[in-house]
């Protein structure tokens, strides 16, 4: 796990230059040819995380409206829905899991654009959609998703806005603000703010995570990488929804690790850290600032809050990986999981 969240850096740069990025500026040149009226993701674990992170994207920078898809309703329920004139992604880092594959299959029969937004370029998934990214991150060693996460997310960031520039390139502001991220991925992770941490929270019994906006996917991932590597119950909420009767949970036994970027989405955290300061719940930020309300910060670099997703999560799995080590835990092989998880 430590491996393949070191490679991350060099990831992000495989991704922003060369036969990768022509490929995907290619495929968003398509799809802003199609023009969806609407697009529809879906996606399982982790990936189902990259992919409502691609849904805050696309109906912010494309206004176009966003659904993720059931894969139930298809799979187990036989439902047929009409996809004519939307955009279907599949979100997938092995492109194996059957239910997925079953979502494109339908969409594409009923007229459907579809994509397959996976690591596994040769993967069933990816031979059933009409269009395909590879999200080129390398053999992932560990059964926690870390590397493949992040790459899915910078793919779908290119993608979205290759679509909004019409002919599937980036302008050149863009191209180097994004240019940066390597570096600034390699300075978040030379941090060990998140190994202290997890000393720290050894001993919890439960853990929440929260934020608003395109930080929320990376709530959601946080936490699930908690339950995966030290099997410790996390609950994550959208700030709103936190405000919204969870908040009576928390108190000071309850960690609250809380994502509160630079933006629109970390600035309307900044009334929940404020009343869960109140509460004296034990809160620590991730994010560029200081936040009242919070005890501690993994600091993170001021970014565009549509990159920020890219680096808060690095401090996050090195949280996870730490804190399964320091419970006595073996994040690499964790307890009845394996690395390609099939659902129908």
């Amino acid at each position: 796990m430590a491996a393949d969240i070191a490679e991350q850096p060099e990831g992000y740069a495989r991704l922003l230059e060369g036969e990768h990025a022509a490929a995907i500026a290619e495929v968003a040149r398509r799809v802003a040819e199609r023009r969806p009226r609407h697009v529809v993701f879906v996606g399982r674990g982790t990936s189902d995380h990259a992919a409502l992170y691609g849904a805050y994207l696309t109906e912010i920078r494309l206004g176009i409206p966003v659904g993720l898809a059931s894969p139930s309703a298809i799979t187990l329920y036989g439902a047929r829905p009409n996809f004519s004139d939307a955009l279907v992604v599949g979100v997938s880092q092995s492109g194996g899991s059957p239910d997925l594959t079953g979502v494109l299959k339908v969409a594409r029969e009923s007229g459907a654009l579809t994509l397959a937004v996976t690591n596994n370029p040769d993967s069933v998934l990816a031979t059933t959609a009409e269009l395909s990214l590879d999200v080129a991150a390398g053999h992932e060693r560990a059964v926690a998703a870390t590397k493949t996460y992040t790459a899915e997310l910078l793919a779908l960031l290119l993608l979205v806005e290759g679509v909004r520039n019409g002919d599937g390139t980036l302008p050149a502001e863009e191209r180097a603000a994004l240019g940066e991220l390597p570096g600034l991925a390699e300075q978040v992770l030379a941090d060990r703010g998140a190994d202290d941490l997890a000393q720290r929270y050894r001993f919890a019994s439960r853990m929440v995570t929260t934020g608003r906006g395109y930080a929320y996917p990376t709530a959601r991932e946080t936490a699930l990488k908690l339950m995966e590597t030290s099997y410790l119950p996390a609950l994550a909420f959208s700030g709103a929804d936190l405000l919204h009767g969870p908040l009576a949970m928390t108190d000071p036994d309850v960690p609250v690790l809380a994502v509160v970027g630079a933006g629109p989405g970390g600035q309307a955290m900044s009334d929940v850290v404020h009343r869960l300061g109140e509460r004296r719940a034990d809160v620590v930020t991730i994010g560029p600032a200081d936040a009242i309300g919070a005890s501690g910060r993994l600091a993170v670099p001021p970014v565009d809050e549509r990159y920020a997703p890219l680096l808060d999560i690095l401090p996050l799995q090195r949280l996870a990986m730490a804190l399964a080590l320091a419970r006595g835990g073996d994040p690499d092989a964790p307890r009845g999981l394996k690395k390609v998880t099939t659902t129908l």
